[in-house]
């Protein structure tokens, strides 16, 4: 059984890696984090390092008031190891990450994060939404979805100011990437649920990395694009004429009639320590959404610490957080969220999620 387990875990790997949101492959991510960089480096000459009286400038207080609001939280009774992706998924992890309860280990890719979970070196992971429900059905319901952690990171992006509303969008062409991804089944949701025909109605045409849409928004201001944050900041830090037309997570929200929410990231435990671990559990779920409150109200402290831990440079933290939908949803209120946004997937592509809607189970109740 074990070993039948393990090949199950395995075969996750080959499945998912291609089909996940906000992601992108290894070369975007070295792309992205090489564009973060530079930006970084141009910018530091003139950046103000200080912050306000409630957030110390020099990194030794902001980590002294980590440590000071972490004294508040539910202690686990070991150390807990997690793991999580560069990008929005960890980024509302920063409070957790210098405190001794919480070993978390970032990564830069779900090619990564797989082995992890399959070779039991993590016990809870933040991972992509259509992932969590694949390891769902292809580890025999061995995972369970804990929360939300970050909904909608797509943005419609242009190099102009003609676009107001999703009907604009009507004649245009939609550079993007992600094809035969969560991106493309996104768009096309959003587009259907508003009266555009995807094949009629825009011509959506598919690059293979973040960087070669920006590319083509330059040379052709008559497009639109497609960009996962915290991409999309980076971009705009070195264009000032791109900037930000349409959020796919208000077009969602307002095409959707049964309450489902576009998910960017879940969190999941390995059943196996849910069940002998539960308290340890809920201390977790307790210090991850005091992290994420502290994340979206302290943004010059949280950005000080997701730059410490490169998850992505602190200046683009800055301007990305508020944009970056970072959220902390459970129990019933997830369920509806979530399951929605799967069956939106499955419809356009079982395989994407696993192959099948995951049942009751798949949802941790408190």
């Amino acid at each position: 059984m074990r070993k039948k387990v393990l090949t199950a875990w395995l075969l996750v790997l080959c499945m998912c890696v291609g089909a996940l949101a906000g992601c992108g492959t290894k070369k975007e991510n070295e792309t992205e984090s090489q564009v973060q960089s530079e930006t970084l480096a141009e910018s530091a000459e003139n950046t103000d390092q200080s912050a306000d009286t409630e957030a110390p400038a020099d990194s030794d207080s902001a980590e002294g008031e980590s440590e000071e609001v972490s004294e508040s939280l539910a202690v686990p009774s070991e150390v807990i190891n997690i793991g999580a992706m560069k990008g929005p998924t960890a980024m509302g992890m920063a409070q957790l990450l210098d405190d001794a309860n919480y070993n978390v280990s970032i990564v830069a890719s779900p090619d990564e994060i797989v082995p992890m979970i399959v070779q039991g070196k993590v016990d809870i992971a933040a991972v992509p939404a259509n992932l969590a429900s694949t390891l769902y059905q292809k580890t025999e319901q061995q995972v369970t979805v804990l929360a939300i952690n970050t909904l909608g990171v797509l943005y419609i992006v242009e190099n102009g100011e003609t676009i107001t509303s999703v009907e604009d969008l009507k004649g245009k062409t939609i550079y993007a990437s992600g094809k035969g991804a969560t991106p493309e089944y996104a768009l096309n949701s959003v587009l259907k649920a508003h009266g555009i025909d995807p094949e009629a109605d825009v011509t959506i045409e598919y690059k293979s990395e973040h960087a070669e849409v920006v590319s083509a928004l330059l040379a052709d201001r008559t497009a639109v694009g497609l960009l996962p944050q915290p991409f999309v900041t980076t971009a705009l830090m070195k264009n000032e004429n791109l900037r930000v037309a349409l959020d796919l997570n208000e077009l969602w929200e307002s095409g959707s009639s049964d309450g489902s929410r576009l998910v960017t990231g879940v969190v999941i435990a390995k059943n196996e320590y849910l069940s002998e671990h539960k308290a340890d559990v809920e201390a977790f779920l307790q210090a991850y959404e005091q992290s994420v409150d502290f994340v979206n109200e302290d943004i010059e402290a949280a950005a000080k610490i997701i730059g410490a831990h490169d998850i992505v440079a602190e200046e683009v933290a800055k301007k990305a957080i508020p944009q970056c939908s970072i959220v902390f949803i459970d129990g019933d209120e997830m369920k509806t969220m979530l399951s929605g946004y799967l069956n939106t997937l499955f419809e356009q592509n079982p395989q994407i999620i696993g192959g099948q809607i995951p049942d009751d189970a798949f949802y941790y109740q408190r």
